[in-house]
């Protein structure tokens, strides 16, 4: 198809129905279509349909598979490590009237140092609809139950046939003469802006979501990036300690890469002090998804969780708006140059037109007291590291956060346990969020230096059921990925050409408002 003001046309169009296998062919399972996505069983029907977006730009469209009957709905009602807990939840429910059962859930994430079944899942059902699940949780609610999700089995991660729906933006730097770069959910910071809203706002030829964010004040800024951000060289968002990335080098996404980030920010004053800066433009005292020094209760990542710090230094630029997050602290508002222009006895004030604002809380206060008076300059430094080697900041870098990884030269590498996507003292996060089918989206490399950008629709019965982290590396893979990384998904997940959604989000409320996305630009 080619993209013509909403309208397609019709470029190229394949159907692997009925395709033969190739037992043969280098690199294809046994048994597996020519190629064919690798989800479900090999040679389901798969049609594609591809348009140029722009010279160098492809947007293809591939649906695979149909609903199983086999597939049907069940309450879960507890998700416990330890068998003998989730017995003693089945023998409570037993005695409630209740005919419970225990699935046990193997897997793990692959680089889990920990050994034996991920735990163990209490259920009700299945229930051949889901009214009638819907039912028994209500009663289930009555007898005082607790946890409780109604659930379709073809999402639970095993055998299926689906049905699928993929998105792919495939661009050529060689070909391809627009730009390609991060942008904001309304332009700075806070706040949150949908796909469809911001695409037209900025004119883009096509778009995907991009990196994780806060979506609540009670874990932060909402708007804020949940990991690093880099806008055209400038640091926005401050690392979560080696978590996965993608790297944009230029604006046209020759070069573009997957890797582990690392960040340093460092205050020098003109008296010679220094101080650890530990973010940028957000809420002082929650970090969400964690991953800093001195945050609580942990400083490895943690995915879809809020640490806090109570002592810390948070750089505020431009890129935030007028003004700081406002509350209990200290802050020194800094000119172009560095120069300290006004020290405020609270937090919540403007940010100077090209300028700065450094806020401090606990101990960053006494430091700001002692050495960021006015007429003193501040030199902030940030740094930032791919895989232990230093990352050049300079202009047209692009950087986008995201974890974990999926592919390492060509292979499943996922790297789900070290980027804090599974909590030991809840399995049952890792097996809802990597075990469990969900909509996603990803980015990746080929060994050509094209960029895929991919989504793949889910939580939708009947018409794409969504992937797990195992199927997601695989999708990669078949897509003729070398290296790739998962970016945030669920509700989150959105493709648009121009100002068009074209596929079909997972809220029940409509297209989810973002922190930012990747766009493509003429």
């Amino acid at each position: 198809m080619r993209y013509q003001g909403g309208l397609f046309t019709v470029v190229a169009a394949l159907s692997l129905a009925g395709c033969s296998t190739t037992d043969e062919e280098p690199g294809k399972a046994p048994g597996q279509c020519s190629g064919e996505l690798p989800l479900g069983q090999p040679c389901l029907e798969e049609t594609r349909t591809t348009l140029e977006v722009t010279p160098g730009v492809t947007y293809t469209r591939i649906e695979r598979g149909e609903r199983s009957r086999e597939d049907l709905y069940t309450v879960d009602v507890a998700f416990k490590a330890d068998e003998s807990a989730a017995e003693g939840v089945a023998n409570e429910l037993k005695a409630d009237g209740y005919e419970p059962r225990i699935e046990t859930i193997a897997q793990r994430p692959p680089d889990d140092p920990g050994s034996g079944p991920l735990g163990y899942l209490v259920r009700l059902g299945p229930f051949a609809i889901d009214a009638e699940a819907i039912q028994v949780k209500a009663r289930l609610t009555a007898d005082g139950y607790t946890g409780l999700r109604v659930v379709y089995t073809g999402e639970d991660g095993g055998a299926t046939t689906g049905p699928w729906v993929v998105h792919v933006l495939e661009v050529d730097p060689q070909l391809y003469k627009g730009r390609l770069a991060p942008e904001l959910g309304s332009g700075i910071v806070p706040e949150r802006e949908t796909l469809t809203s911001l695409s037209k706002r900025i004119g883009s030829l096509a778009a995907i979501n991009a990196g994780y964010f806060v979506i609540e004040s009670e874990n932060g800024t909402p708007g804020d990036l949940a990991g690093i951000s880099v806008l055209d060289g400038v640091l926005v968002s401050e690392a979560v300690e080696g978590r996965t990335s993608l790297v944009l080098p230029t604006s046209s996404g020759e070069g573009a890469f997957v890797a582990a980030l690392s960040d340093t920010l460092t205050a020098t004053s003109s008296d010679g002090a220094t101080i650890q800066v530990d973010g940028l433009n957000r809420k002082p005292g929650l970090i969400r998804a964690c991953g800093g020094v001195g945050d609580t209760p942990t400083e490895g990542p943690k995915h879809d969780f809020t640490c806090t710090d109570e002592s810390e230094l948070i750089l505020f630029t431009t890129h935030f708006g007028a003004t700081t997050e406002p509350g209990e602290g200290a802050e020194v508002a800094l000119d172009a140059s560095g120069l300290v222009i006004e020290l405020r006895e609270s937090l919540g004030g403007p940010i100077p037109p090209g300028g700065s604002v450094l806020s401090g809380t606990g101990e960053g206060v006494d430091w700001l007291h002692d050495h960021a008076q006015p007429g003193a300059t501040l030199d902030v430094v940030t740094e930032v590291s791919s895989e232990g080697a230093p990352l050049p900041l300079v202009e047209g870098t692009g950087v986008l956060n995201g974890g974990p990884r999926l592919l390492r030269q060509g292979n499943p590498d996922i790297t789900a346990y070290a980027e804090g996507f599974a909590w030991p003292e809840d399995p049952g996060f890792y097996y809802r969020f990597g075990v469990r089918r969900n909509p996603r989206t990803y980015a990746g490399t080929t060994p050509k230096g094209t960029l895929l950008l991919v989504a793949v629709d889910g939580r939708q019965v009947g018409y794409s059921v969504g992937a797990s982290f195992e199927e997601s590396a695989l999708i990669m893979q078949a897509l003729g990925a070398e290296e790739a990384v998962n970016l945030d998904g669920g509700g989150s997940t959105t493709v648009t050409l121009g100002a068009d959604r074209v596929n079909r989000t997972s809220d029940a409320t409509g297209e989810r408002p973002i922190g930012d996305a990747i766009v493509l630009l003429p």
